[in-house]
């Protein structure tokens, strides 16, 4: 797990790693602005009136999406927000991400599998749907267990996270069933990564990259799980 975060970061010396990373900041930047505005307009139906909160000050709907209270009540709340992004990441860039990887650190493989754009963004999509319910359920129990609530989240987050993501790294090279297979197998050497993905996520501004690198990590860790399917691996 250290080796793959590690070379995660690394490659960052390579141009279209980076390349990759600047869009993919973008791309979770706007996933998470957009996803924050839902959350606006669900404060404006449920609290007609202007809400206020401690350093942001008034947040009051919609109105308010472009204060600077607003700004700051954003990165408070990416701390739950980000892991639904990083989410729906997947089924719009893990592709990408995965290809660089392959192409610096493991050549000579066998062309992958052609993933129909409807059927990742509906595995996307589904994780997200239980990642917000969860995660919503978690600002409550952070609000009431005087914080220690989170780490009960990174936990759960990081089982469906690393659920998430190695499968979709699996159906790349194999079929739906055998995905799955795979995941139940390997899981013990999955959740870890998983939590340490689900905690980067919860650190504000940093979060922006942790998609892109849980994409990167668990690449890793899918070829190092399963070496066969390597033909050559560069040092």
């Amino acid at each position: 797990m250290i080796r793959a975060y590690i070379d995660a970061f690394t490659q960052l010396r390579d141009p279209r790693y980076r390349r990759l990373l600047w869009i993919g900041v973008a791309l979770s930047l706007a996933l998470l602005f957009v996803l924050y505005a839902f959350v606006l307009l669900i404060v404006q139906l449920l609290i007609p009136g202007a809400l206020f909160l401690p350093i942001t000050g008034q947040v009051q709907g919609l109105s308010s999406l472009f204060s600077l209270g607003s700004i700051l009540y954003l990165l408070g709340l990416s701390v739950f927000l980000m892991v639904p992004v990083a989410s729906i990441f997947t089924g719009l860039y893990l592709d990408d991400v995965a290809d660089a990887v392959e192409a610096e650190h493991y050549r000579g493989l066998e062309p992958r599998n052609r993933i129909p754009f409807r059927e990742s963004i509906g595995d996307g999509l589904r994780y997200f749907g239980l990642l917000v319910a969860l995660n919503v359920l978690g600002m409550a129990v952070f609000a009431v267990s005087n914080g220690w609530g989170i780490a009960i989240l990174w936990a759960v987050n990081g089982f469906l996270l690393s659920r998430e993501y190695f499968t979709m790294i699996l159906r790349r090279r194999h079929d739906a069933e055998a995905a799955r297979a795979l995941f139940r197998r390997d899981f013990y050497w999955l959740w870890l990564p998983g939590v340490v993905l689900a905690i980067g996520l919860s650190i504000p501004v940093v979060n922006l990259a942790m998609p892109l690198v849980g994409a990167a990590v668990f690449t890793h860790l899918y070829h190092r799980l399963h070496p066969q399917q390597d033909a050559t691996e560069s040092v």
